[in-house]
């Protein structure tokens, strides 16, 4: 290969670089597209804004669509929301829909919304398209003991006002809820609910629940009603069962008392009889002490002993007649 041809090369591959830098640095694609659409950009502030690490076309190009909806914006006020953090395209987007839509909306409360963390688009698209959230199935007790499940569908429109620190939807859907179960169990019978399902969007409506809340409630229709369980028969049920166990212990604690106090008197009977046999043992040791000091002659003797025997005879023969003892029912004649 000749040396004139790795020259030409050599140029041509140090022409590529140059260019592929320069045009890196200096965007003429994008500043061309901006003096046609109108905007007055210069480029050096492109290239400025490259040493500034933005990306010149997240802020030309909204701002090209920000002049031709005659929104009056400039570069410095979309700069400034990228820097921050924030969607520029998603912020001049919802300018223009706002100003279609006839609804006053600044730019620095859409920056601001934007910054919060809010899709202000679809707060736009709301206020003008309002959004219907379902509520999950409610259960309420009426005064009567028998349960109602209630399922509402809500119908809101975003509140751009209270869009930034306003409650979101869990807010709206906890309320309407609470609402539901006042309704519900302020009546005396599930009957009316049935009845009068409008008699719970009213009540609600009349609780101003949007309060607080980054959207404004504009009716709250029930989508179903249904009839649950019996509440109250079965507290009922489960109270008397729990008296039932009450009153069950009670008896056992009595029960139990009763035997050891049977226990506690059969230990007395026996202890009373230990003492008895205990005086009776005395005795003959008194009698013999008797005669040897002849305190009791021996005719006293004899006779004690004839009417121990006569004792002993008259209950053999009462334990005879008696039906009840030792199963033998014959009288002593037969």
């Amino acid at each position: 290969m000749s040396p004139s041809i790795l020259s030409f090369l050599l140029i041509a591959v140090v022409v590529v670089v140059v260019l592929s830098v320069f045009f890196s640095f200096f965007p003429v694609a994008l500043w061309i597209s901006a003096v046609a659409s109108g905007v007055r950009v210069s480029i050096i502030t492109l290239v400025a804004m490259r040493l500034r690490r933005v990306v010149p076309s997240r802020i030309v190009n909204p701002q090209i669509k920000a002049h031709k909806a005659g929104l009056g914006l400039n570069l410095n006020q979309l700069e400034s929301h990228y820097l921050a953090g924030g969607n520029v395209d998603r912020v001049v987007n919802s300018l223009i829909a706002a100003q279609r839509a006839n609804i006053p909306l600044e730019f620095e409360r859409a920056a601001a919304i934007d910054l919060a963390g809010r899709d202000v688009l679809q707060a736009v698209q709301m206020s003008v398209n309002p959004k219907v959230i379902e509520t999950p199935v409610v259960a309420a007790v009426a005064k009567d003991g028998i349960e109602v499940r209630v399922k509402a569908r809500v119908t809101v429109r975003a509140n751009i006002d209270r869009l930034v620190g306003g409650a979101g939807e869990e807010t709206i859907i906890a309320r309407v809820g609470e609402g539901i179960v006042t309704t519900v169990g302020s009546s005396n019978s599930h009957k009316q609910v049935l009845e009068n399902p409008d008699l719970i969007s009213r009540t609600v409506l009349q609780k101003g629940l949007d309060a607080g809340t980054a959207f404004e409630i504009l009716s709250i229709d029930i989508a179903d009603v249904d009839v649950g369980k019996n509440i109250g028969a079965m507290l009922q049920t489960e109270q008397a069962e729990a008296d039932k166990r009450i009153a069950q212990a009670k008896a056992e604690e009595r029960r139990a008392m009763a035997v050891a106090q049977e226990q506690e008197m059969k230990a007395r009977v026996v202890e009373m009889r230990a003492r008895v046999v205990e005086s009776e043992s005395d005795v003959p040791l008194a009698m013999a002490e008797a005669l040897r000091k002849g305190q009791m002659g021996v005719m006293d003797y004899m006779n004690l002993k004839n009417i121990e025997a006569d004792t002993q005879m008259r209950g053999s023969l009462g334990k005879v007649n008696d039906p009840n003892q030792g199963g033998n029912d014959q009288h002593p004649n037969k």
